[in-house]
């Protein structure tokens, strides 16, 4: 009898083994996964991570599109985040200056990172920045405050049926103390 428990564990152990090796893939297909799903469905969202270079083009004038900024901060993160105007009329091809303003309310150096994303979707692919804050990370010492700049343009292959988007960052932080330190010094 304890021989016939015995192989029987050994091999609940062997299927629980293969059940989490199983599951443990499956984690990393989900990124790809929900890439390529989004994609397909156009509710991507993500915009380019490195800079547009903007070429005059012909901007066009019959058209106004609605830019709404929205700004998110995530709740380890000790300061106020908030962009300069939170909607803009922009005429596709124009290029357009505004900023977000941060403020570290800690006693710490914080280092933070914006990840934006646009909606709807499919507008992301016509939304181009040639500078913006979220290329890089934000070091604000103590109490500090910064503009941080945004140069974008939408562009004027922008489907008409888009006539609003929503260009949203959400702040996080990401201070690392050897990094901190290095700074405080």
């Amino acid at each position: 009898m304890k021989q016939v428990q015995g192989k029987s564990n050994q091999k609940l152990i062997g299927m629980l083994i293969l059940g989490a090796v199983g599951m443990f893939g499956f984690g990393f297909a989900l990124v790809p996964l929900y890439d390529v799903l989004c994609d397909t469905l156009g509710i991507n969202g993500k915009t380019q991570s490195t800079a547009s270079v903007y070429k005059p083009i012909t901007v066009d004038k019959s058209r106004t599109v609605t830019v709404e900024f929205m700004s998110q901060i995530q709740s380890d993160m000790p300061w106020e985040f908030k962009p300069e105007m939170n909607t803009m009329q922009v005429h596709p091809g124009e290029l357009i200056r505004t900023h977000f303003v941060a403020k570290n309310l800690s006693t710490e150096h914080i280092v933070g990172q914006a990840i934006p994303s646009v909606s709807p979707g499919l507008g992301a692919a016509y939304f181009n920045k040639t500078e913006c804050f979220c290329f890089n990370q934000q070091v604000l010492k103590p109490t500090a405050s910064a503009d941080l700049p945004l140069i974008f343009y939408v562009d004027p292959e922008l489907p008409d049926s888009i006539s609003t988007l929503t260009l949203s960052y959400t702040l996080y932080n990401i201070t690392d103390k050897g990094y901190v330190e290095m700074v405080a010094e």
